[in-house]
């Protein structure tokens, strides 16, 4: 089988493209997955990497408002179609799938007009723009939430897979988790993470509430604040939770690699409301605290979280509204009620889709057969 997944620009999009491809590789060991992207994503560093072959195209994302640089951006745009043709003529592939991102506009568009079966898939409850405008030529949608189907008039075409997840997130034990971070089975842990790249305001917060938070001897913290601040987030803990760190009962870390590993031994979540994490999240059925990005795309962290909320797996706090005051509560709340954690987790997990990455290479598999 011979498949092409175009999806780039952050680890939202790239990501579940990689897991899509492993699980079809491990199905179908013959199989060839190629990606397409751009070379100022993160897929440049990261598929490389998983041992995918890159194929470049440039194009750019489209503005909403005319300014000078909107015919440049179709000349860009109509140009990356022309590339996207090129590389589906000589690849033949048997199916395309676009996870996201502006680059899977020009690689779908171009597989449908060679009448190459395509799948799409959304991370977010909220679908973005290209998505919207894919979903009328794709011969499948797949989707994360059910709140999603409303933004689609071809709802005959949607497929509720939820969002793939690595195979590690779900297979790692507990006791994997504590022996990895050298952690102490008789507490509860408490992850704090935003995201791959960390989050200020999260930082900025989290160093005033630790100190109050290693104060209770029951609670041990897994701490991500993202390569860009580690450095004083670091000095400013080590002054006032030094104790705790000489410990172990804190770790910090700039970035953790083996985030199956904190997962598996975390009693609840702080942390951004991303697609990727979330799926992880519930996966794993851990009671959150999630404070979305109010940059992200039309809001989509915005709804995701207020998915989880809704079904009573998590309490949201808005970022404008985020204080150590608000948040000290919050962790308090959740850590000292043991019921309500065990309520948010059968919340959490009823949300998780572990057969998401299975239920997706089905799709893949039954186009290229010839069966949408």
């Amino acid at each position: 089988m011979n498949v092409v997944i175009a999806g780039g620009g952050t680890g939202g999009h790239i990501y579940p493209g990689i897991t899509i491809a492993k699980a079809l590789i491990e199905r179908i060991p013959d199989a060839k997955v190629t990606f397409v992207g751009t070379k100022k994503g993160l897929e440049v560093d990261v598929v490389p990497k998983e041992g995918f072959e890159l194929l470049l195209i440039d194009v750019v994302g489209f503005q909403r408002k005319l300014s000078p640089d909107t015919l440049t951006t179709f000349y860009r745009a109509a140009k990356g179609i022309f590339q996207a043709r090129a590389i589906m003529k000589k690849l033949q592939p048997e199916v395309v799938v676009g996870t996201g991102g502006y680059v899977s506009g020009p690689v779908v568009l171009a597989a449908w007009l060679l009448g190459i079966p395509t799948l799409i898939h959304e991370q977010n409850a909220l679908p973005g723009y290209t998505t919207r405008i894919l979903s009328r030529i794709a011969d499948v949608v797949a989707l994360t939430y059910p709140e999603s189907v409303k933004y689609f008039p071809k709802r005959e075409k949607t497929r509720l897979t939820g969002n793939p997840i690595r195979r590690q997130i779900l297979e790692t034990t507990k006791a994997q988790g504590l022996a990895a971070f050298q952690l102490d089975p008789g507490l509860l842990t408490l992850l704090v993470f935003g995201g791959s790249q960390g989050a200020r305001a999260i930082n900025k917060v989290m160093v005033k509430v630790l100190p109050k938070i290693m104060k209770s001897k029951d609670i041990q913290v897994i701490y991500q604040t993202g390569r860009h601040d580690h450095h004083w987030v670091t000095k400013e803990l080590e002054t006032n939770c030094a104790e705790a760190l000489r410990t172990r009962r804190l770790t910090v870390k700039d970035y953790i690699y083996r985030m199956d590993h904190a997962m598996a031994c975390s009693d609840l979540v702080v942390g951004r409301a991303g697609a990727i994490s979330i799926a992880e999240i519930t996966g794993r059925g851990l009671p959150s605290i999630l404070i979305p990005f109010p940059g992200s795309a039309e809001g989509h962290q915005e709804m995701n979280a207020a998915a989880l909320e809704k079904a009573g797996a998590a309490l949201v706090i808005h970022e404008k509204d985020l204080t150590p005051e608000c948040l000290l509560q919050a962790i308090r709340q959740i850590m000292d009620d043991e019921n309500r954690r065990k309520q948010m987790a059968r919340e959490s997990l009823k949300l998780g889709r572990p057969g998401a990455t299975d239920d997706l290479v089905d799709i893949v598999v039954s186009l290229a057969k010839g069966h949408a």
